[in-house]
């Protein structure tokens, strides 16, 4: 076969090989060096376009990292008899976005002599039924959590699991449930953890929205929670970053990318979440459970200002968060303990904490420090793939839903500038691209967008 920038004849094998290569199954084609293009997964997916092997909709990201794509097909063992705080009596809500279905965390709220308010945090009690190195364990360490695609989940562990233990798909669900004792002043009096029994009820966000502005009595109450911690921890160095969020959708026939709601109730639950994290950590730093504590180092300058520029330059301050089993603080989130405690459904080091404090509740043999610190390099290796794959996916079909408006013109702000050019962040999109431009940060544009390859993700800008 002579060189040339277009292939001539193709039989099924050197497809085959082709597709591999896009895949990421492979690092050499000998078919692309025949045909003179370079042997990568790009120059392959791009031959598959231009064939029309492939449409637009593939995305090969998850497979080229390693990412797993099958369901769990593990057995899942039944609850075990132990006896459980009946709680049935409080009513808990577990707010979600709209279709949902892996609801893991639930709210309650409970007034308590002398002034304090106790905030009930149920969670799924899946660590009842994935046991430290059982098989379910070592599948969820593998995979580091659940895999969200535009066009698909891939759950972190069984379906039937996820049916079985997640809260508010039976009359009464199992939980791990985090108690904060408040004061009127938002200072934690007492912190427990139990094994319960609760009724919960399913609500999307927005539902929870109109409980609120109704005025029923637990919302108010949650959301008045929810503003003393958030000035408690800004006055502790909490970074606040707000920048455009969209959700991606996607199937064979197209993409779609949709602005975040953000009801109060969205900021209300986060922050009970946040409450819930630092509980469980300094519950197993009073009892020495090592645990996947979250640190972060603080920002290495301050930004001020409320604008999206500014809010883009102050998460650029900002160090990756990192997990190890000795306690520390969390710089961005104003604390000074933290752990992620609250989705043991989707994210393996969320399991880890409620195996640890599940092994001190029933009086076992918790994981040793050297463990716990060798599951969190384990399972980070494979969250951190997933993550990848999420954010290339939705870049991908992003991309898919400029593509099907070629004559829309897009408000963009620039957010950075080096020299000529400038990083553009495109609102309704959630994207940032480059463009060659006089304006400053700051500055308001319009542009016009084109997508120029999707093997590469890329997307060019110009002023409309």
């Amino acid at each position: 076969m002579t060189d040339s920038s277009k292939p001539t004849e193709l039989s099924a094998a050197q497809w085959t090989d082709i597709e591999l290569t896009a895949r990421g199954k492979q690092d050499k084609s000998r078919t692309l060096r025949e045909l003179g293009r370079p042997e990568t997964p790009e120059s392959a997916h791009a031959l598959l376009l231009e064939a029309g092997r492939w449409t637009e909709a593939q995305t090969p990201y998850a497979e080229r990292l390693g990412t797993a794509l099958d369901a769990v097909q593990l057995p899942v063992p039944a609850w075990p008899e132990e006896e459980r705080l009946d709680l049935t009596h409080l009513p808990a809500f577990a707010i979600d976005d709209e279709g949902n279905q892996d609801p893991d965390d639930a709210l309650s709220v409970e007034e308590l002599e002398e002034g304090l308010t106790r905030l009930w945090v149920h969670v799924a009690d899946v660590a009842a039924l994935v046991t430290p190195g059982s098989p379910l364990d070592r599948e969820a360490r593998a995979r580091g959590a659940t895999l969200y695609l535009p066009d698909r989940t891939i759950h972190m562990l069984p379906e039937a699991l996820v049916q079985q233990a997640g809260l508010g798909l039976s009359d009464t669900s199992p939980a791990l449930s985090i108690a904060l004792d408040l004061d009127a002043n938002g200072n934690a009096d007492a912190v427990e953890v139990h094994l319960t029994r609760v009724r919960v009820q399913r609500l999307s966000y927005g539902q929870a929205q109109a409980m609120f502005e109704q005025g029923h009595s637990e919302f108010t109450r949650l959301a008045e929670l929810a503003g003393v911690s958030r000035d408690i921890r800004s006055q502790e160095g909490a970074v606040s970053i707000d920048l455009p969020e969209v959700r991606v959708k996607a199937d064979a026939a197209g993409a779609q990318v949709l602005p975040l709601p953000r009801p109060e109730m969205r900021a209300v639950v986060q922050e009970c979440m946040t409450l819930a994290g630092w509980a469980a950590a300094i519950y197993a730093d009073d009892f020495e459970l090592p645990i996947p504590f979250a640190t972060q180092d603080p920002p290495h300058r301050e930004v001020s200002g409320d604008s999206m520029t500014a809010h883009w330059a102050r998460r650029k301050t900002l160090a990756r968060t990192r997990f190890q089993s000795a306690p520390g603080a969390h710089a961005g989130m104003g604390l000074d303990l933290y752990t992620q405690a609250t989705s043991p459904m989707r994210r393996y080091l969320d399991l880890v904490v409620h195996q640890q404090l599940r092994a001190h509740l029933s009086g076992a043999e918790p994981m040793s420090g050297r463990e716990v610190a060798a599951h969190i390099a384990e399972a980070g290796i494979g969250s951190a793939s997933t993550r990848t794959a999420e954010r290339l996916s939705r870049r991908h079909h992003t991309l898919r839903y400029i593509a099907a408006q070629p004559e829309r013109i897009w408000d963009a702000v620039v957010v950075e500038k080096r020299g000529p050019q400038a990083t553009l962040l495109i609102p309704d999109l959630a994207l940032d691209l480059p463009m060659t431009t006089p304006a400053t940060p700051g500055k308001e544009l319009k542009v016009r967008l084109a997508v120029s390859s999707y093997p590469e993700l890329k997307v060019r800008a110009s002023e409309a």
